[in-house]
């Protein structure tokens, strides 16, 4: 399903040429959304950072234990910040990618929103709307989707997933984004609170949809908060409802669904 987008930003090289929106700076939460592997993205973001100086920083890479790793003295040294977060256990991209964001606000709180993979695995066990450690109700977790926003969710894993899922494990997964997009959005909660605004969230394209990732919870929780949802996306490949979309270029990689044993 192609979702609509609300505006297109060409993709520039500093914040001087592509400018930063009048709304986004306005906004109480600014979500700066990535493809992982893609180090354009990642410059991108530390650049709106830069130019935003949040308050705080919410990571999805993150736990909240993790975050509370990061110190002053810690974030100007890339190999001993991803040696404290212990990044290379993650199976995120490179650390390198991602160090400038953490000292393009050297003022800002970091926040951490993962879910990790053990959690994951006892959330989808216990059912999300229990596992959740916030209130699922408020944030919409105790309520099933409709059946059309159902069955685009399980055909979108589907296809991200290089068409190798068993049709089975596709309810469980759509379950599995949705507890992530809660976490994300009660994290970005606790740090408005707690830190004040503007906060950003460093997180995937696909939980920075507005027609149906984290601002939807966010939104649920906290209608009064302003959002501005950016995706930074490779040349024509995004789905979804944004605020805009900043195009990068396509990042060198080796075929994704190889791992699955299918080839593209």
């Amino acid at each position: 399903m192609r979702g609509v987008i609300i505006a297109v930003l060409v993709w520039a090289a500093s914040v001087a040429q592509a400018g930063v929106p009048q709304e986004m700076r306005a906004a109480d939460v600014v979500i700066l959304g990535e493809v992982h592997d893609n180090a354009h993205a990642h410059t991108r973001q530390a650049e709106l950072v830069a130019a935003l100086q949040p308050k705080a920083i919410v990571f999805e890479m993150l736990s909240s234990e993790q975050a509370g790793r990061v110190t002053p003295d810690l974030r100007e040294d890339a190999g001993a910040l991803a040696q404290a977060l212990d990044w290379a256990a993650t199976g995120w991209p490179d650390f390198a990618m991602y160090h400038s964001i953490f000292t393009a606000a050297p003022e800002a709180r970091i926040f951490g929103a993962a879910v990790p993979r053990g959690a994951a695995r006892k959330a989808m066990g216990a059912g999300v709307s229990a596992f959740f450690q916030g209130d699922a109700a408020l944030y919409g977790l105790d309520q099933p989707l409709d059946a059309d926003q159902q069955a685009a969710r399980e055909r979108f894993q589907f296809e991200v997933h290089c068409e190798a899922l068993p049709e089975e494990m596709l309810p469980a997964m759509v379950d599995l984004q949705r507890l992530r997009d809660a976490e994300l959005a009660r994290q970005t909660l606790a740090a408005l609170d707690e830190a004040g605004g503007p906060v950003v969230v460093i997180t995937g394209n696909g939980h920075a949809r507005k027609d149906w990732g984290m601002p939807v919870y966010l939104g649920r929780a906290a209608r009064g908060v302003a959002v501005f949802s950016l995706a930074i996306a490779e040349e024509g490949r995004v789905e979804g409802a944004f605020d805009a979309v900043e195009e990068v270029p396509v990042a060198e990689r080796e075929d994704p669904c190889a791992a699955f044993g299918k080839q593209d």
